[in-house]
């Protein structure tokens, strides 16, 4: 049973979404505002969190960052806020997915599960180690080694990688990175990805501004050289 923390101060909201998602077979956890979401999210370690921007006490912003700065877990904000400018800072603060109300629960659910798989633990243990001069993937383990010591991707950061490194030397088109990391409503969302990159390349690359293994392919999608 994974568990999913909703911060939220809608309570109206809170009701439905624990309703929908109790009677799925996830165990709900309601917080009304930023500071007992963050201190929740400390306490009970959720297997998924949902974050408001429009909290009462703190930005969402500020708590996907609060929780982000200790932990990996999927973290999908829901906003009324529609300007793309916002869903970058979201995804710039940590978030894996950025969801626009009013929503369909349908939708939101699908959402959560796409969380949780980017999350998942890998269990086949056959899959090989990959060697850069920089940074070592793990794809078994789901671990990043740089300078012999372990980088903490975001699960989402992590799907990324992975889809690149089992990629290696070809070219993944943008249409395919978002189909495979977000799901194929969000075949459109380049803004994505370029979010991502800079955080990869800022955590792996020797020389963030000039990237030698995570490489653009101006107009098409990006590709890892090892």
């Amino acid at each position: 049973m994974s568990t999913v923390l909703i911060v939220d101060d809608d309570r109206q909201l809170l009701r439905a979404l624990r309703v929908n998602l109790t009677a799925r077979g996830y165990k709900v956890l309601l917080a009304p505002d930023g500071r007992s979401g963050l201190a929740m999210a400390g306490q009970h370690r959720p297997d998924l969190v949902i974050v408001d921007l429009g909290l009462p006490d703190l930005d969402g912003i500020d708590v996907v960052t609060g929780i982000r700065g200790w932990s990996g877990v999927p973290i999908v904000v829901l906003s009324a806020r529609h300007a793309e400018q916002a869903k970058v800072n979201a995804l710039d603060a940590g978030a894996d997915d950025y969801v626009t109300k009013p929503f369909g629960i349908d939708e939101l659910l699908a959402r959560v599960r796409a969380a949780l798989r980017r999350g998942a633990p890998v269990v086949d243990a056959d899959e090989p180690v990959v060697r850069t001069d920089a940074f070592t993937v793990d794809l078994a383990a789901k671990r990043v080694q740089r300078d012999g010591a372990p980088v903490r991707l975001t699960p989402t950061e992590w799907h990324l990688l992975e889809v690149l490194v089992r990629n290696a030397g070809k070219i993944v088109t943008h249409r395919e990175l978002l189909r495979e990391v977000w799901g194929p409503q969000y075949e459109t969302e380049v803004n994505y990805l370029r979010v991502y990159l800079a955080q990869l390349r800022g955590k792996l690359e020797a020389d963030p501004a000039r990237p030698r293994h995570l490489v653009t392919e101006p107009g098409m999608g990006y590709r890892f050289e090892p």
